[in-house]
Parts: C-alpha cells; structure tokens; sequence
C-alpha cells in the first residue's frame, strides 16, 4: 500500500495546478487509502479536501446501499431512488491535514499532526510567521517549529530544495531537527523526473544515513492529472509575471509530477521499495483528522449564572419591555419553546455573545439590526438583536435552529457602515485577537481576469485580450458560440495560440488566486482561535482573519457572527438625530408609528427615491402594481423583485392572483400550507426547501444540501443535480409533470439569486422606517441620505432635487452658514431649510472644514479672512471659491476665484500685508465678465456635483421642444 504524503493543491496559489477536492476524487480513482494536502505555510485548502472525502464517503455509502437492496430477496429499490455514481465500493481515501513549512533559516519541511496536539502547534506555528507579515506573505524561523514541536512529524526535504544556505549550513540546520524530532522524522526521497533519478536516490539514501533518520517516497504531486501540465506552466507564468514561452527551466520538463498509484511508485522507486511502503506505515500513524476539532463557544456567564441562565434572565427582561401591556399567551408559549429547543442545542453562548456585541453598539449609540435565520425569533426580539416582531415576520423557528439538523444558527447583524469598524474593534479587544478573527474569502479566477492573465502569460496582444475581454458572455454563456464572437471582432478561431489560450482560460476558471477578507463574518472562540485555524493579518490596518472561508466554516460547524455594514443605517440613525434636534421627538426602529397608510400611500405612487430596496427602477415600477398596505406586503417586495425569482417566473403569477386576475389554487391541501401566504407562487428559500420535502419527498439532509445549493451567493450553484430525484419524487405524490417542472425551474431560479424570508422581514423594516421619514420628514431624510455618502442609486443632484419636490426649501454651501454636515436650519416660515454643507465640495477635507468653522466667528468678510484666520491654504481656498461659497461676502464666484489667485501667487505674510504707514495694499479693481446662467450650472457641477440654480436640461429645453411638423404634402405625394 501507498499514501500521499506531500501535495500541492492550487492554494499554494499560482503553483499548485488541481483544486484540493480534485485530489480526493484521483485519489479513489488511484485506490490511494490516504492523501496529505501540504500546501506551502498554509492550511486553505484542507477543509475543501475534508468536505469532499465526506461526500465521497456519503456516495459510497449510497452505492453500497443501493446494490444491498438491489441484490436482496424482495422488491427492487423504488424508482424514486436513483442509482448513485460508480464510485468504487472500497475504503474512502484518509484526508491528513498538512503544510509545508519554508523557514527563512532552515530547510523546508513537510509538518504532519499526529494528533489534535499537533494540529494546535501547526496553526500556532503558521499564525506567528504570517502575524509578523505583511497580507498573503508568511516569515517562519526555526525558532518558531522548536517552540510549537510536540505533535509533528517532519518530512524533511533535501538540500537542493528551496533553501540558499548550502549544504554544510543544510546539514547543520538538519542535524538539529533530527536531534529535536527523534523518531519522528523522515528525509522526503522524491523523484526529479530528469532521466537520472536512481543516482538521485542513492544519494539520498546515503544522506539519510549521515543524518541517521529513514528516507519515505513521494511524488510530491503539483496535480491530479498529467494533463494539468500547461495550466501549472501559465500559473506559473501569471506568478513569474512572463510569457509561456519565456519561462526556460522554470516551466515543468513534462506532465510526470502527478497523484500517482502504488504500482506507479514502486516502479518509480526500483530498488527503495522500503521508501514507498514508510509513506504508508506513517500514514497509519496519523491518525488525526478536522472531525476532532470542537469549536467552543465564548462562555458568555458568569460565577453567579450559567449562560442558560443569563439568557433566559435576559430574554424575560426583554419581553416585560416589549410588551408593558402584558404578554400574550401565543409569545409566552413562543419563547418558553425558543428557550427550551436552544437549552438542547446548547445554543445559548452563541445568542449571548450576539446580544453583547449589540449591547456594545446601542451603548455608543451605533443603529444596528439584526437579520438572517435565528434573527427573526422571540428570543432575538426581547435580546434587541431584532427591532422585527415575530407576529410581523411570521417564521417558523425550527426552519432555522433545527435540532434534526445540529448546526449553528445564522445571525447576521447590520451596523451603520461609518462605524461598524468601533464595533469590529471592539470584538477583537473584548475577546482578545487570539481569540477572534475575520474569515477569509477566497478570490477566484472569474471571466475577464482569467482572460486577461491566461491570455498576457500566452503572450496575446493586449488589442487580442481587450476584444477576447468584450466577447466574455459568448465564451461562457452558451456552448458553440466561441468561433462566432471571435470571427465578429477579427480573430481566427483556427488559430492554435488562441484555441490553446481558450481552453485553459475554461480550465483556470474557478481557481483561487488568492485570499481576501470576508465582510464581516467573525469567528469568535472561548479557547485560542490560532489553534483552531492560522490566524494572519489583512490588507486593512488592525484587522487580522483566518485562512478558512464561510463555507469551510459551514462545513465544519463552526460559529460565526456576520458584523456587516449597511448605508442605510446610517442614514436612518443621523436622521433620528436631526428629528430629535429639531422637533425634540426621539424615535427607534421599534418605536415609529406602525402601519401609517400614509406611508402606503406614497409608496404607492412609486414616490421612493432614496427608499431602502425600492428606490431602483424595477421597484419603483413594481410598486404600483404591488400597492403594498401592510407590512407583510413590503416583505413580499424586498424578496419578489431578486433575479431568482424573475428568473423562475413568480413575479407575474403572484401579481396576477394577487390582483384577481387569476384564481389562487394549490395542487394539494399540504403544498397550500407551504404556499398559503404566497398565494401559491414560491417566493423564498425556505418555501423551496418546504415543496421539496412535502411535496417531492425528500429527506432533511437532502432537503439541507437542496438549501445550501440555493445559497445567496453561491458561486458554485448545484441546484440542478437535484432535479431527476425533485421530479421523480414529484410523480410518485402524483403531481402534474407541468407542475413539477415549473416548481423545480421557480426553485432552480434560487440558485442565482434566492431571497430568505427572515432577511427580507428586517429589510422590511428598513424600508418603512426610511419611507416613514421620507413622507413625513422629507427635508431631514434628504440631509441624513447626503451626509450619509456614498450610498443607494441616486446621486446627491437627484436627492437635493427630490427634496426640492417635496416642498424642501434647499439653500447653497455658504462660507459663513455652512458645516461639514449638510444641516436643517430655520427657514423663516416656521419650517426647516436644508444648508448644503463642505462635504458636498469635491476635494475639500472634513479636517479642512473643521479648521474653518472653528475659526469663523462672527463671520468671514473677504477671502483674505479664510486665509489668515482659519490657515487654510489656497488650493483650498480656490476650491471654496469654486463651489460659489463667498456669495455671502458679496463675492461672484469669479471674484472670489481672482482674491484666491492672488493669494496663491502672491503669499503675503500677515505681518507685511500693510505698507509702513498702516495703509492697507491697494490693488487696481478688476472687472471680471460676469458668467452665464449656463457657466454658473457647469461650474456647479464641477465642484459640488449639483447646482441649486437650474437643471442643466432646463438650458437645452429650446432645442429639445418639437418643431410644428410642415403638413405640405411633399412632391409626389398625394
């Protein structure tokens, strides 16, 4: 028997030539009993190997259950059992998690955990050279391996691998290993594939007698499959930053460094065949596996009470302040159920550890709302995780926390993106770094990048890439349209270079290229999280991430708490705070008026710019035919217009039902308890997962793998492997094959993009609170949607002239009135006028503002003032000038422009800015032409990107306006 012990998948990134799950399949194929991913100082890649074997696993478990079934005396398996794929029927292939270390000081070796010991000391190993790293680099000493030592054994590699000391300081470095990891190491005996590798082997068989440690075989396979070769060349290529062609020695010799079987490396190893039968003794030795790694919640309790009983503490203070009137008895039996179902799931550290990072925000007055699966509950209500009343939202929880399916609830949790990053900070000082971190998100190679950098390693013009670059929906969209949008822009589809370049931009597509950061998924542990998982530094100052991705975290149960970041938030909250300022009324999420049919009624007429989820024209199309009047109704509106559900075609069915022009029906009593409130149209995820167990029959796993196929932003969809097994089972309940395929094509549209129905309850709540404030306060909407920048569809010019329409009086950016913030101030009618603010200038700095509102006392007179009291220079006092600022100071905006000028060229120190006799300097009055309407709109928008003096179209208005039509019948015509 053989095992792998040493691979490169493509996470040691542009080198490796084959995905980490790719291996597992060659593996089975090879009849390998167990591979080790080693990729160079990282673990990525290995949970994408672990899920895959688990899948392997689970499809052989099918097969063998199938053919005992089919080879039993009785009944055949029924129909509605497909025939599993042809995996061999024999043991799965043993993932070992693995990683090459590269020491700046040592020579490069292949550390395999021996036990759960040995995984902490490898993570701890590769955090402290990636913590004292830039992003995506990683410094090892050797000093790092003997610290964290227990656990390992190493597989050293030879001399003339990746280390530069030579070989006496090789040997030295060697013998010190060998001397601390006694017995437990190996020197790696690999073939070169260069013609001489028995000699090369002597050699080493040699070198590791000196050194006294037994020599192991392995491939060290940079591919599954021999005809990776190419792809390894250009990813190569892409990483060198050269062409194909000049690679020279650092392209492969040929396509033999591949996963390799038993009776391969025995012919390999003539004459080492002891080499080759080590890999296998050792891999029966490492016996550690990710199924071992327990994830420990924070324990959020404390020596007086248990984290159940803090919650439940907690949750019943949090339900006399919801209801002061009393509780009624359907939500009291809703949370002493919530409360007992998280009690069997030990769940409670995980609400606690939410509600403390909610606590924290209200604390400094940060909006926040929570959303996703566990969000819309009781328990997440009395927490104030929620501002969503579970009578609004209508869930059912055990959609969500399932003791059936045994995985952590989902929370996300929304900040105002202008201070989510106090929050984020927070996480990481009150839970320590050691102990929390972002995940990663693995950036992969996608249509134009692909493109772009398959097609310069090729060696392509850059004129060929561009028009390659402008095809891109040709070349993967629909199969044979390849040569038709080559032959339009000018290329030869015959053209050997450009066939070879586009078959492996098809094989690139989809491999990492590198690691980036999640948006705000956190993973937060009770014990050292860098012996979990490598921690390593991002590319954003102070924040530090993990090398797994939200999938791998999925995969291996792990918690995770999404801190994200929304615009809207932060428009609602400076919103509040104006309307507390000005008509001293405070208002929260909970707190507006509910159910306003005024609100309705202007979301009825489509009048919703700036609206949170229904300000882009699809839904301001939408929205009149919809006229939603409940609340319920805006949730059906944040979900119906996704791409999924446009995609399945629901979108007109539930509008024509909706409005009576078709009778509502459903094709079973179960079906319409799913559908009910959706008229019969499918219109979220959860309703999908619902038709595919009542209606098709399947299982709670498969109805679980059928949700993570659906996932929002999955890249990978896998929808459609399902559908023989939804539409057979659709049959067997005696469903219309019409109707299946329907169902199974609206399901099927989830896979682009399918909306949950929790998350668009809280979106909901966004789009009333917003909408509320636009109908009754549109003047402080408009200043909270300006100051909250950039955010939504709509640039500052339409929001001003919105306000301008709903009767808001907008003033211009004044240098004596204006402040960083736009402002509401007293319009002199008894109402509020929006001020613009400096913020609106491009260019100008809130520091610089700040400089000049400090020092503007009772006002600034002439632009000399700005100069000498606030110390601001003269690029940005022409800025200032620019933007028409000085109009207070009876100043055009050229005027303002020529005394900047001066000051620019001229400089004069205050002390000499008047002649000896105190006369002030005189200067010859210049008479500057004064402007147009049509300048001072241009130059508006050159420096605020809005003008209050006409609309630009306004100017052309006459030449736009249709000239009588001449009726005299031209010559000819009768």
């Amino acid at each position: 028997m053989y095992a792998e012990l040493s691979i490169t998948s493509n996470f040691t990134f542009l080198t490796g030539a084959s995905h980490p799950e790719e291996y597992m399949e060659r593996a089975v194929t090879l009849g390998l009993p167990a591979i080790a991913i080693a990729d160079d100082n990282s673990v990525a890649g290995i949970v994408r190997a672990h899920t895959q074997g688990r899948e392997i696993a689970r499809k052989v478990r099918e097969r063998q259950a199938w053919e005992a079934q089919n080879t039993a005396i009785g009944p055949p398996c029924p129909d509605h059992i497909p025939k599993p794929s042809s995996y061999p029927i024999h043991a799965v292939p043993r993932l070992i998690p693995a990683a090459r270390l590269i020491f700046t000081d040592a020579p490069t070796v292949t550390a395999l955990p021996l036990n759960r010991q040995g995984w902490a000391n490898l993570c701890r190993i590769l955090s402290k050279g990636r913590l004292r790293a830039k992003k995506g680099d990683c410094i090892l000493h050797l000093s790092d391996l003997l610290e964290f030592s227990n656990g390992l054994h190493l597989l050293l590699w030879p001399q003339a691998t990746r280390f530069q000391g030579g070989a006496d300081a090789w040997r030295t470095q060697a013998q010190q290993l060998t001397r601390r990891f006694a017995g437990r190491m190996h020197l790696l005996m690999h073939p070169r594939y260069d013609g001489a590798d028995s000699a090369y082997f002597s050699l080493l068989e040699t070198e590791s007698q000196q050194l006294g440690i037994p020599t192991l075989a392995s491939a060290t396979p940079m591919m599954h499959h021999g005809a990776r070769r190419k792809l390894a060349d250009v990813l190569t290529a892409i990483r060198l930053r050269r062409k194909v062609d000049d690679l020279g020695r650092d392209a492969l010799a040929n396509g033999e460094q591949r996963l390799r079987s038993e009776p391969e490396m025995l012919r390999l190893f003539k004459g080492h065949e002891w080499a080759v039968a080590r890999a296998h003794t050792l891999s029966q030795d490492l016996t550690f596996s990710l199924d071992e790694l327990r994830y420990e919640y924070p324990n959020e309790g404390s020596e007086q009470e248990t984290p159940a009983e803090r919650l439940h503490r907690l949750a019943h203070e949090g339900l006399n302040w919801r209801y002061p009137e009393g509780t009624s008895d359907k939500v009291k039996k809703m949370l002493a159920h919530e409360l007992t179902l998280i009690g069997k799931l030990k769940y409670e550290p995980y609400f606690l550890t939410v509600h403390n990072i909610v606590k924290f925000a209200r604390s400094r007055g940060i909006l926040c709302q929570g959303r996703g699966s566990a969000a819309n509950s009781v328990v997440c209500y009395c927490l104030r995780i929620t501002e969503v009343s579970p009578d609004r939202g209508m869930m059912v929880f055990e959609r969500f926390v399932s003791e059936a399916r045994d995985e952590p609830p989902d929370i996300d949790v929304d900040f105002e993106h202008e201070r989510r990053e106090e929050v984020i900070q927070w996480i990481y000082d009150h839970y320590k770094r050691e102990c929390a971190g972002l995940c990663a998100t693995v950036i992969h190679y996608r249509g134009k990048r692909a493109i772009r950098e398959v097609g310069r390693a090729m060696g392509l013009t850059e004129d060929t890439i561009a028009g390659l670059s402008s095809q891109l929906w040709g070349f993967f969209s629909a199969d044979g349209l390849e040569a038709e949008r080559m032959r339009e822009i000018g290329l030869d589809p015959e053209d050997r270079r450009l066939k070879q370049t586009l078959m492996l931009v098809y094989e690139i597509d989809g491999f990492p290229r590198h690691l980036s950061q999640h948006v705000g998924g956190f993973i937060i542990t009770e014990g050292r999280l860098d012996e979990l998982v490598p921690i390593e530094n991002a590319a954003m100052e102070d924040r530090t991430v993990i090398c797994w991705d939200k999938d791998d975290i999925d995969s291996l149960g792990i918690l995770k708490v999404d801190v994200l970041s929304l615009g809207m938030l932060t428009c609602i909250r400076k919103a509040f705070d104006l309307i507390q300022r000005h008509h001293h009324t405070d208002y929260t999420l909970a707190t507006l008026p509910p159910e306003d049919p005024v609100v309705y009624d202007m979301l009825c007429k489509a009048d919703s710019i700036g609206v949170f989820q229904v300000e882009s024209r699809a839904q301001m199309n939408f929205l009149p035919r919809m006229r939603p009047r409940n609340f319920y109704d805006l949730v059906i509106e944040v979900a119906i217009i996704r791409p999924g559900p446009i995609q399945g075609d629901m979108v007109h069915p539930y509008i024509r039902r909706r409005n009576g022009e078709e009778e509502v029906s459903f094709p079973s009593d179960a079906l319409g308890e799913v559908l009910g409130k959706t008229l019969g149209v499918p219109l979220f995820q959860e309703q999908a997962m619902q038709i595919a167990i009542v209606g098709a029959g399947f299982t709670p796993e498969q109805a679980d793998r059928l949700r993570r196929s659906l996932a929002t932003f999955k890249k990978h969809g896998s929808v459609s492997e399902f559908r023989a097994l939804f539409l057979r089972g659709m049959k067997r309940n005696n469903y219309d094959d019409d109707f299946a395929e329907r169902c199974f094509s609206q399901i099927e549209g989830f896979g682009s993009y399918g909306f949950p129905e929790s998350h668009a309850a809280s979106f909901a709540l966004l789009v009333y609170a917003s909408a509320w404030i636009k109908c009754h306060h549109p003047g402080i909407f408009a200043c909270a949607l300006l100051n909250s920048q950039p955010m939504g569809f709509y640039a500052p010019a339409q929001i001003v002239r919105d306000a301008h329409e709903h009767g808001v009086q907008v003033r211009p950016v004044c240098i004596n009135a204006s402040f960083w913030d736009n402002v509401m101030e007293p319009d002199g009618r008894g109402g509020l006028a929006l001020r613009l603010g400096f913020r609106q200038i491009k260019g100008l700095s809130e520091e610089d503002a700040s400089w000049l509102t400090a020092a503007r006392g009772n006002g600034y007179t002439q632009v000399d003032d700005v100069w000498r009291r606030a110390g601001l220079g003269p690029s940005v006092i022409e800025r200032l000038a620019e933007a028409d600022a000085f109009a207070a100071c009876d100043l055009t905006r050229r005027e303002a422009l020529w005394q900047a000028k001066a000051i620019a060229t001229a400089k004069p120190l205050p002390l000499f800015s008047q002649d000896l006799e105190g006369e002030a300097l005189d200067e010859p009055e210049a008479h500057l032409p004064q402007m147009t309407l049509g300048e001072q709109v241009v130059e508006d928008y050159v420096a605020t990107r809005l003008s209050l003096k006409a609309h630009p179209v306004a100017l052309i208005r006459h030449l736009l306006t249709p000239e009588p039509r001449d009726k005299t019948p031209l010559s000819g015509d009768g």
